[in-house]
């Protein structure tokens, strides 16, 4: 079995999709130091096509500008990933850990990261006219990330193909049900901040008073 250096067991799953992360199982490669690099990358980019994408391929950007939506888009959403991952694959006998979940599906993003990226500067060389190029690019990065999420799923639980693809569709769900409580908790969270800074600030003032 091959020895490899980090970047190179990443470029090595990226390029081999079917046994790539099977080796990466086998071998025990992959650190969270490279998911937390991926997943930076993602916010960067997620802000690049937003903010200096060309205007003939998306629409001018708000004059606001807010880091939350990007953060939502990119850590929140792979954490949430990354947690309904686990939490569905310990109800299906899932042999992966969470980090492995997290090393895993991480690595599978980094065709989708490249190809936003390289729409942004085929943005700023093509016309319009030229469009097709501009979504081939999309749809194979989204294609190759697709790929390489399912046999990320399945190499890290050790799973079918049908056990798989119900585990994806269970974390799907899952995610939902995440997000959905989280932004249930910010809700009553901020509510609970407002009173209690309304409540302060009202004391605060009858003492001076």
């Amino acid at each position: 079995m091959m020895d490899l250096t980090q970047p190179q067991w990443v470029k090595h799953v990226v390029f081999h999709p079917f046994e790539g992360f099977e080796d990466l199982r086998w071998k025990k490669g992959g650190t969270l130091k490279y998911t937390a690099i991926i997943i930076a990358a993602l916010f960067v980019a997620l802000i690049a096509l937003d903010r200096w994408c060309g205007f003939q391929f998306r629409p001018l950007p708000d004059a606001l500008f807010s880091v939350v939506p990007y953060l939502m888009r990119s850590v929140v959403y792979f954490a949430a990933w990354v947690l309904g991952n686990w939490a569905v694959c310990t109800l299906l006998d899932g042999e992966g850990t969470m980090k492995n979940i997290a090393i895993y599906s991480s690595y599978a993003l980094i065709p989708y990261i490249v190809q936003i990226f390289a729409q942004v500067i085929l943005s700023h060389v093509l016309v319009r006219a030229e469009g097709v190029f501009f979504d081939t690019v999309y749809y194979v990065g989204i294609i190759w990330t697709a790929v390489l999420l399912f046999n990320a799923i399945k190499a890290v639980h050790q799973y079918t193909f049908t056990k798989t693809v119900a585990a994806i569709i269970l974390t799907l769900f899952a995610m939902l049900v995440i997000l959905f409580l989280a932004v249930l908790f910010l809700s009553l969270f901020q509510k609970v901040y407002v009173f209690f800074y309304s409540l302060y600030t009202e004391i605060l003032y009858r003492v001076r008073v």
